[in-house]
């Protein structure tokens, strides 16, 4: 069916979307939240400037509709139903319930929007651990970059690495060791991969440090940091990683 996929910029977004293109969906759109408030999309603090970059580098045409908190649902629907006029029968979301603490309610609101606009809810990570899907985002020749990473059990130097199998057993490794399971929280930035016609290449960034404020949604104490990605722009790519399914 024609869908949309909603996205992130980051590594679940898009392998729900590269999955979704390869059990035969047509992705005709990307949708994007940005909170005024904020003035970026959250929680990955990624501005409309970076998500077109990233967009244009995949050929896919990407929708920033942009929200107060307070509306947040009431705008969602808004640009569901704008989809469905032109003919998008379908919504991809990258969550995962494996882990996930807050699985129940993720999954009642992706179902609530979808129904208001009339579409069918697809969910290509559902069911699925997260090993096997940052293995499967690896292996399928996806870069995703780390922008976001918590200060209480992680640190700055996560910040710019690409996922790779070592940074896997690392986190595996973290996982295991921490008395509660948790790596901390992180959020990364998918730059190139067989989606990509071109590459994204991160022209002038600024890692900056925050002491309080939300991850994921729910009020913090630990402090986090980020790359402002001030610059960015596409590169012919010139590895193996190949642009088609």
């Amino acid at each position: 069916m024609d869908v949309f996929v909603s996205w992130s910029g980051g590594k679940d977004c898009t392998l729900s979307c590269y999955r979704a293109m390869k059990e035969g969906h047509n992705v005709r759109r990307l949708a994007t939240m940005a909170t005024i408030e904020l003035g970026r999309m959250y929680p990955h603090h990624l501005t409309a400037d970076v998500l077109e970059c990233q967009a244009k580098a995949m050929d896919i045409p990407l929708k920033v509709a942009w929200t107060q908190s307070s509306t947040y649902t009431e705008t969602y629907i808004k640009m569901l139903k704008e989809f469905r006029k032109e003919g998008i029968t379908g919504g991809v979301f990258g969550d995962v319930s494996l882990g996930n603490p807050d699985m129940d309610e993720h999954l009642e609101w992706v179902q609530h929007v979808c129904k208001a606009a009339d579409m069918e809810v697809i969910l290509p990570l559902w069911n699925e651990d997260r090993t096997s899907l940052i293995t499967d985002l690896i292996d399928s020749g996806f870069k995703a970059m780390i922008i976001a990473a918590d200060n209480c059990q992680l640190d700055d130097n996560w910040i710019g690495k690409i996922m790779d199998h070592k940074m896997l057993a690392e986190l595996k490794s973290l996982h295991s060791n921490s008395s509660g399971g948790k790596v901390g929280l992180y959020h990364t930035l998918t730059v190139d991969g067989p989606l990509f016609k071109k590459r994204m290449e991160i022209l002038e960034s600024e890692v900056i440090f925050k002491e309080y404020g939300l991850l994921d949604g729910k009020p913090t104490k630990c402090p986090f940091w980020y790359l402002d990605i001030k610059r960015c722009g596409l590169a012919e790519k010139t590895d193996l990683v190949s642009s088609k399914l």
